[in-house]
This record gives structure tokens, sequence and C-alpha cells, in this order.
């Protein structure tokens, strides 16, 4: 990825600057799922609109930029906000990106922009990929949370 496109991504990544911590999977959507059973109920039943909003808030990350790692076209993301609703499928995606940003925070002791920063910069251990950009697709969420892993313990090869 050309230097400038990797900036203009940094620059456009304005997380809060505060310290928080993730209390329950999805917390970060504003989602108060006591247990997988009940989040699992509401993923099927498509999370509302304001969950892709809370996360854009809680990142500092623009909804637009969310949008298009979640792969919501701009006319769709503009029906979903009218209609309050995501679908199942966009519901997923978004969850699994919540997860991957909750993880990073959590690795940086609830710092949120040291987490941002971290998720918006290529990392060569996944071969200089940009991890949020990485974790489109399920697989690579999974390689981006098992180098939160690795890091968390140390292990930085």
């Amino acid at each position: 990825m050309a230097e400038t496109q990797i900036r203009t991504l940094h620059a456009e990544a304005q997380p809060p600057r505060h310290r928080i911590r993730f209390k329950a999977r999805g917390a970060s959507l504003g989602l108060d799922a006591a247990s997988s059973a009940e989040l699992i109920r509401k993923l099927e039943r498509g999370f509302a609109f304001d969950a892709l909003q809370s996360l854009a808030s809680q990142s500092g990350i623009a909804v637009s930029r969310l949008a298009a790692i979640l792969a919501i076209p701009e006319r769709t993301l503009a029906r979903r906000k009218t209609s309050g609703r995501l679908t199942l499928d966009e519901s997923e995606r978004l969850l699994r990106i919540a997860n991957v940003f909750e993880k990073a925070v959590e690795l940086y002791e609830g710092d949120v922009a040291a987490a941002v920063n971290w998720l918006t910069m290529p990392k060569k251990a996944l071969d200089n990929h940009i991890p949020l950009d990485y974790s489109r697709t399920e697989l690579g969420a999974r390689e981006v949370e098992n180098l939160i892993g690795r890091l968390e313990h140390g292990v930085f090869s």
C-alpha cells in the first residue's frame, strides 16, 4: 500500500483519548448481552444501526470507513440507517470487527488511541497488511486475533 494511502487511512482514525475496558463481548457496539445465547439471538435479528454508530464512537473510526471494511456500499448503508437495522450477515461482520477492536484495546490496556493506531498501521506479521482491513474475512480476523495473542504473551515472531 502506498505511503500516502497509509497516512490517509491512519489520519481518518481519530480515536478518543481515554482508557476503556469492555466488560462483555460486543460492548463496543452498545450491546448488553448477558450470555452468548442472548448475543446470538440479537445477531439473528440483526443489530440495530446504532451498533455501528456505537463502534464508530468508541473507536473514533468513521462510520463510512467501518462500512467499507464491512463491505456495505454507501447506498445500502443509507437504507440501513433509514430502516434502523442491519442484516444478519452485516451484523456478523460488525461483531467480528468489534471483537478485533476490543481485543486490541485489551492488548493496549484500555488505551483506545494506541489500539486504533495499531489496527490501522501495516504489520509485518500480516504480510504488511493493515489489521483492520485484514479482518474483513473470518480467516483474516482470526490471524489478527492470533497476532494479538502472541503479542500479549511476548512472542514477537
